[in-house]
């Protein structure tokens, strides 16, 4: 593990070196900040600790680029700046100049590489969906005509909204503006599921206030790098 974490470390200076454009670090330069977007819900990633501060995996490896950013301008008092973003306004904030760099779970496609650099893969995971062991739903066809949840501005949603189409399923798909209220919406019962990379679902589980409430999908949809 040791190894692969020196790995990923390595890798996330020579992005922080390469894939941010020479406008970028002449910005962060100017503006004598580095602005790292950060999520509040995506377990292990990026979430927020008790003292509401943003923690985890991709916070981990974005905080190794900020200082490889430092040792490349020799700017060794670079204020590192922390902002929260969401699904939705993580790749618009990052396009319009807001933050430098994103730390979260984002998948990294071809559409989003049209707009945006990405970092080496560092995590594969896939999309699944969570119910409660009640509902008895076993794959995707036993949500036919049934009310869904994921989060808006995510590729999760956009494969719910095509898959729906695609198998005449009939469900209802519902937006949430992030993970822990897509979760909330499926333990208060306002949704059947909740369609998700299965490391977030399984996240949310294990932090639940009944974790054997809830059964993850051994269906998957995707893939997501």
């Amino acid at each position: 593990m040791k190894k692969i974490a020196s790995s990923v470390a390595a890798a996330a200076l020579l992005f922080g070196l390469a894939g941010l454009q020479a406008q970028t670090l002449d910005k962060i330069r100017k503006d004598g900040a580095i602005t790292i977007g950060h999520r509040d819900s995506s377990i292990p990633f990026s979430y927020l600790n008790d003292k509401q501060e943003p923690i985890g995996y991709s916070m981990d490896i974005c905080l190794k680029i900020a200082d490889a950013v430092k040792a490349e301008l020799k700017l060794p008092n670079l204020a590192v700046k922390m902002s929260p973003v969401t699904s939705a306004t993580r790749i618009p904030l990052m396009a319009n100049g807001t933050i430098d760099l994103e730390c979260g779970s984002t998948t990294n496609n071809a559409d989003r590489q049209k707009q945006v650099a990405h970092a080496p893969t560092t995590f594969i995971t896939a999309t699944r969906f969570v119910t409660k062991k009640p509902a008895n739903v076993s794959n995707l066809d036993g949500l036919k005509g049934k009310t869904i949840v994921s989060t808006s501005g995510s590729t999760n949603i956009k494969q719910a909204i095509e898959l729906n189409a695609s198998r005449s399923l009939g469900m209802n798909i519902l937006p949430a503006k992030d993970h822990a209220e897509a979760f909330l919406m499926v333990e208060t019962g306002r949704a059947v599921a909740f369609v998700m990379d299965d490391i977030l679902l399984y996240s949310l589980v294990a932090t639940a206030k009944t974790p054997g409430d809830y059964v993850v999908s051994a269906e998957g949809l995707s893939v997501e790098p």
